[in-house]
């Protein structure tokens, strides 16, 4: 993988303001890294700098190895921005609406043609290609919005919270496509404040609060900075092994209850294989497994004090 994206000590105030405070990061291709916070945590502001659309008051971004200025065009063009309000036509056609803002990144002729089919397909509207979009769901305006964003082929894609106000099946076709376009080498920023769309998408993630970025990193390496453990619940015949089990390596502890067992652990995945062993030998039965991980919201409270949504 290679750098595509490298932001170094952003600043930005609004008179007393300090709505971003040296946020720092960076993505490579084929990765998607989350911005994960709260609605006023800077996300947007730092997300329109690295755009070109918002001067920084301090530090620089570089985009495929071009800084980007709000005075210039260079490295902007391998930038595809999805902002958070829709950038849709609702009197245009679907179609209409690609092939418009595709002449704007400078597409004609066939090459235009087959960019807005590749994108139809990608996005999931090639049945309504050719329907007005103001009669769209609003799950289908975010998708179009989405589509418009990938035209030219850009090498970094920014989306700025693109599932808020969306149908569930609208979210979940918009999460799929995020998804195929970084197994397909695109380098993807993407803010928002559902910890299970970060939980899902982002190999890594920044927990920006009050305009600083708190911490980074994989999901699980963030559990493991506050010392959180999976949980392994069992149910059938399993009490009888409980004092078995808590002799174990990577076993926490133990907590019986009624005909289940309640086991912490450092690494579910690693560990479940010996555990189902271990009852076994000892004589009992398993009739069910659960895993519980910890997640991103438990680390964003403990860094922050509060919880995601506030």
């Amino acid at each position: 993988m290679s750098q595509v994206l490298a932001v170094d000590g952003l600043r930005k105030s609004f008179g007393d303001l300090v709505a971003v405070d040296g946020v720092g990061f960076h993505v490579e291709s084929g990765e998607t890294y989350g911005l994960l916070g709260p609605n006023g945590a800077g996300k947007t502001t730092t997300i329109s700098m690295i755009a070109g659309l918002l001067a920084p008051d301090a530090g620089k971004v570089v985009v495929a190895g071009e800084e980007i200025s709000v005075r210039s065009t260079r490295g902007r063009n391998r930038i595809g921005f999805v902002p958070q309000d829709l950038a849709i036509y609702p009197d245009l056609t679907c179609r209409e609406n690609l092939v418009f803002f595709g002449r704007l990144y400078g597409l004609g002729g066939d090459l235009l043609k087959s960019r807005v089919d590749e994108v139809l397909e990608v996005i999931g509207l090639t049945d309504r290609a050719d329907d007005l979009t103001k009669e769209f769901s609003g799950g289908m305006k975010r998708r179009l919005n989405i589509g418009i964003g990938l035209l030219h082929e850009p090498t970094l894609l920014i989306l700025d919270e693109p599932t808020v106000g969306v149908d569930p099946q609208s979210r979940n076709a918009i999460l799929t496509s995020v998804e195929n376009l970084s197994s397909a080498g695109m380098a993807v920023l993407y803010t928002t404040h559902y910890m299970e769309e970060a939980e899902r998408l982002c190999d890594r993630v920044g927990i920006i609060d009050e305009g600083t970025i708190k911490a980074e990193g994989t999901r699980r390496s963030l559990v493991a900075m506050i010392g959180e453990k999976d949980r392994i619940v069992l149910s059938g015949d399993v009490e009888p092994a409980a004092d078995e089990l808590r002799k174990m390596d990577g076993v926490v502890d133990v907590y019986p209850g009624d005909h289940r067992l309640d086991v912490m652990v450092a690494q579910a995945s690693s560990i479940l294989p010996a555990l189902l062993t271990r009852i076994t030998e000892a004589g009992g039965s398993v009739s069910g497994v659960e895993i519980e991980e910890p997640n991103l919201e438990a680390v964003f409270l403990h860094l922050t004090g509060k919880a995601l949504r506030d």
